[in-house]
């Protein structure tokens, strides 16, 4: 009983967790990428190329299919899954080069996000590993010039940054914002009006 309490609860954990995201703009954009597939069996009635005559794909067929899809294909054994061209050795030895001037924007909006639900899927344990150095080595340079420029108009550092990153940079600048308002807003120390008064003398 005890058991099928804590696989119960577990489960209304990870169902709670679904939707929570299920009303994610962000979660949803993320899930709209598109990962590289091949069919193992051909599929009537499905039509992934607009410019094609039939309704169908051909068993061996590959294409391209977004994130949400590819995966609920997976999951039926439809389908095998290659790594998404954001994540190719092209972009990783760009990374290691100069990982703060990478357009990863362009590449992938979600980069973060998208490769934390793809890597499980093609099995790759290095797109985890590689999305961690990735963030570490851009984090410092993210924060240096939100603080240095709290009071300027967007850069065009941010034309090569994810949505992630965006969401790192705009909070940092509003933190920096707060300070220096707080610093310039008048004494920092207040006399508390106790320490005014005179003591009546005891009896």
């Amino acid at each position: 009983m005890e058991n099928s309490r804590e696989t119960g609860s577990t489960n209304d954990g990870a169902a709670s967790s679904q939707n929570a995201n299920y009303y994610d703009i962000d979660d949803i954009l993320a899930e709209e990428e598109l990962v590289p597939v091949v069919f193992y069996k051909s599929a009537n009635g499905v039509k992934v190329d607009p410019t094609a005559e039939k309704d169908c794909v051909e068993k061996g067929a590959k294409v391209e299919l977004p994130f949400w899809l590819a995966q609920e294909l997976y999951l039926r054994q439809a389908v095998s899954l290659s790594i998404p061209t954001c994540f190719n050795q092209n972009t990783r030895r760009e990374i290691q080069a100069d990982a703060a001037c990478v357009d990863l924007k362009s590449r992938c909006p979600y980069f973060y996000e998208f490769g934390c639900k793809i890597a499980p899927l093609v099995g790759d344990r290095t797109i985890g590993k590689m999305l961690l150095s990735t963030f570490q080595m851009r984090y410092k340079e993210i924060l240096t010039k939100a603080h240095t420029t709290v009071y300027a108009p967007a850069s065009k550092s941010l034309a090569v940054l994810t949505k992630e990153e965006i969401s790192l940079h705009e909070a940092a600048r509003s933190s920096m914002a707060a300070f220096k308002k707080w610093r310039i807003g008048g004494p920092r120390f207040q006399r508390a009006s106790v320490l005014g008064r005179k003591r009546k003398p005891t009896e």
